[in-house]
């Protein structure tokens, strides 16, 4: 469709503060790819460098180039108490130079102590993270107000806050981080993927959609799927969808993706947002035992639950299979008691 160069220009025009380590590696899942019957690759975004990694380091590039570009001194984010995006905004907020305030969403029913204070919460304190708390945990415009709230006490203050608001009626910025991360995989291969299905979480739906905008931008059709962590697939693909058409016009390049392109998936026995299901929980502890990797229960370890399920079901588009690891480990120190099955003696 466009040229590397193309896309490229279209990206410059926007601020970036580069931080990512890239490329980050392509290494093949042998062990637990065979048990499974699959040809299992894993693209190690949990290795992009700042605070643990995650793939939230190539999205913030991009908010940290913007608030830098209009003076910012002050950044402001709100997610989930254990959120990923949070701590990286933190330790990004710092490398800049920028004051950090975050808030803290209640998303997760009956939490323990260590949820509340170890893991990424534990992380946002070292940065020396302003926190505020958000009683509610499923309104994305309700947190962004109270986000607006607080800058407004900043502003009075002679502060300069910028805002990275995560609700859908946001630009997506942070998507912009993954065109580049699906240029990067293209080039890794010299433009020609061999996968038959890139499976990715999909939440927020800026990593999704900047893989999948990225790819089809350069004329790759290799499926994405994205395993959702929060919503219902088809609530999940309606927003997938608005946020592709958002991107064509922030970046001004003309590219419609069509809606069969948008592939998400839910499987009915996950619980809500950073509850954790027992097929995921599996998941971690087979991928952990099998490989040596770690994964997450909020995103990554619910990710390959559904790559497994899909599986299972006939449903992935063929055997050769890439996961987009995108970090998210320090959540699991907030999960201790879920793991806790050690033999006493």
């Amino acid at each position: 469709m466009f040229s590397p160069e193309i896309v490229e220009r279209a990206l410059a025009r926007f601020p970036r503060h580069r931080a990512t380590h890239a490329p980050t590696a392509l290494e093949p899942l042998p062990r637990l790819g065979a048990s499974l019957g699959l040809d299992l690759t894993v693209k190690r975004d949990d290795c992009t460098g700042v605070a643990f990694g995650g793939n939230k380091v190539r999205q913030l590039e991009f908010y940290i180039g913007a608030a830098e570009a209009r003076g910012a001194d002050t950044i402001l984010i709100t997610g989930a108490v254990q959120s990923n995006f949070v701590r990286t905004a933190a330790a990004m907020a710092r490398r800049a130079g920028m004051d950090i305030h975050v808030q803290l969403e209640e998303r997760v029913p009956d939490i323990d102590d260590t949820h509340r204070r170890n893991g990424n919460v534990l992380l946002d304190h070292l940065f020396g993270a302003t926190i505020h708390s958000f009683p509610v945990g499923e309104d994305e415009d309700a947190a962004d107000a109270s986000l607006e709230g607080i800058a407004e006490t900043l502003r009075a203050e002679g502060r300069t806050p910028y805002i990275i608001g995560l609700a859908a009626s946001t630009p997506p910025l942070g998507a912009l981080g993954y065109v580049i991360g699906a240029m990067e995989l293209v080039a890794q291969h010299d433009g020609d993927l061999p996968y038959d299905e890139i499976v990715v979480a999909s939440g927020s739906a800026q990593t999704h959609c900047g893989i999948l905008f990225g790819l089809r931008a350069l004329g790759v059709q290799t499926p994405v799927r994205g395993i959702c962590v929060r919503r219902a697939a088809d609530i999940q693909q309606a927003r997938v969808a608005k946020r592709l058409r958002d991107m064509a016009a922030l970046t001004g390049l003309d590219l419609t993706i069509p809606d069969s392109d948008v592939r998400c998936f839910h499987d009915e026995r996950e619980k809500g947002y950073g509850q954790m299901s027992a097929a995921t929980h599996d998941a971690i502890l087979r991928t952990a035992r099998e490989e040596g990797l770690l994964l997450d229960p909020v995103y990554t370890g619910k990710v390959m639950a559904g790559t497994i399920t899909l599986h299972e079901r006939g449903e992935l588009a063929g055997p050769r299979i890439l996961y987009w690891h995108t970090g998210g480990q320090p959540a699991l120190f907030a999960y201790a008691q879920a793991f806790d099955d050690r033999p006493t003696g």
